[in-house]
């Protein structure tokens, strides 16, 4: 495993995952290859500069020129001041759930630690009746959170978060992300637990006790002082009060969906989507908006169809959805009641995954490449760049 993760010169996107943002450099996740290391000095003509091998990657997040980065079931600290010749400072081993390692359709890939880490997978669809109880053990007709305030164990900003940020400039991530940081705490969510790591030290992380939150866990996104979890069962509200001990406070339960989440105000934008190759199944395709003013019994407000959502953005009630073949979508979600009547903008010719709104510029990966538009006029959006996926 370490003599495989290094620095290599640029090379072509191939199979894309997930999309971080931090200063001038946009970092894009091979899937479970690495991580393309681009700078977007000018957004017009972004530059693949360099591309950083890690096996089994996935996810990754920022903060003062340490990347850390997912390498199955390890977490890797990487020094990247020079992001062409990266170093590697620290590597712990098997601090993630064995299943933590995902597919590129959003899948968990098992992985036994004892005989090494997939990195490559070849996907069939199997078609074969089983009971919730077979696959989820244990399993109890409650909502994932009431099961986890049960459980005695469970007690161990935003991008927004960075407000709180001691250890210098952090970036920041889309919704599909499993890594987020708030203050001087790393968090990262598995199948069914929560991972916390003190970075005081940003190069010498030290792993707490995992908080259990029940299974199919997905996403997480940092708001103020609280952490957003998506599940394909619900979304899970989590008070970080206490940093180095996130609280259960809240959730609701919805359809069994693919389920990223952001959030903004007193409301959450959740987005459910049917998967039939993924793990999180289901037949929804919708975005909730859920009202959080009382985030320890969060209300969905409205429910509105969609084509089949992914990732989502928002900024300043400026609402971006992706819609995986069906393009990219933004609404002016001002009024809660009424995001539908209020589409300012549908680009179709594109596969939109995920989205990073940055103020101004609007970073938008999919199935073929990452692209970047200027959003200062939402109802007219701006192409301003692309790096196509190379067809071979």
């Amino acid at each position: 495993m370490a003599a495989a993760i290094q620095s290599e010169p640029a090379k072509a996107l191939r199979k894309t995952g997930k999309i971080y943002a931090v200063d001038q450099y946009i970092l894009v996740n091979e899937l479970n290859e690495g991580i393309h290391v681009i700078d977007n000095s000018n957004p017009r003509n972004p530059q693949n500069i360099g591309f950083i091998a890690i096996p089994g990657n996935v996810d990754m997040a920022v903060r003062s020129n340490v990347l850390y980065a997912d390498a199955g079931t390890d977490l890797l600290v990487l020094d990247i001041t020079i992001p062409k010749a990266i170093k590697v400072i620290k590597h712990l081993e098997n601090v993630f759930q064995p299943a933590s390692l995902m597919a590129a359709n959003g899948a968990f890939i098992n992985a036994d630690p004892s005989k090494g880490i997939v990195v490559a997978y070849k996907e069939r669809l199997v078609t074969e009746q089983r009971s919730c109880d077979e696959m989820i053990p244990n399993r109890r007709p409650v909502a994932w959170w009431e099961w986890n305030s049960a459980n005695p164990n469970s007690n161990f900003v935003s991008n927004d978060a960075g407000k709180a940020n001691s250890g210098g400039a952090t970036g920041k991530a889309g919704s599909m992300a499993r890594f987020t940081l708030y203050g001087n705490f790393l968090y990262t969510v598995g199948p069914s637990q929560m991972q916390v790591f003190n970075v005081a030290n940003p190069t010498n992380p030290q792993k707490g006790e995992p908080v259990y939150l029940g299974g199919g866990i997905e996403t997480i996104f940092p708001y103020q002082n609280k952490l957003f979890i998506g599940s394909n069962a619900g979304m899970l509200i989590y008070s970080l009060a206490n940093p180095a001990a996130p609280t259960h406070i809240g959730g609701y339960s919805h359809l069994r969906a693919c389920d990223p989440v952001v959030v903004e105000g007193n409301y959450a934008y959740v987005t459910l989507r049917t998967n039939p190759n993924s793990f999180c199944g289901g037949n929804a395709n919708q975005l909730d908006v859920v009202d959080i003013s009382n985030a320890a019994l969060p209300q969905v407000r409205k429910t509105y169809p969609m084509q089949n959502p992914h990732g989502l953005g928002i900024d300043k009630s400026t609402l971006f959805i992706c819609e995986g073949n069906y393009g990219l979508k933004v609404f002016n979600a001002a009024n809660p009641d009424a995001i539908a009547d209020n589409l300012l903008a549908h680009k179709k010719d594109l596969h939109a995954f995920d989205v990073i709104p940055l103020g101004k510029n609007l970073l938008v990966i999919g199935e073929d490449g990452f692209r970047q538009y200027d959003y200062s006029n939402p109802k007219s959006l701006q192409f301003l760049s692309k790096i196509p996926v190379s067809p071979n």
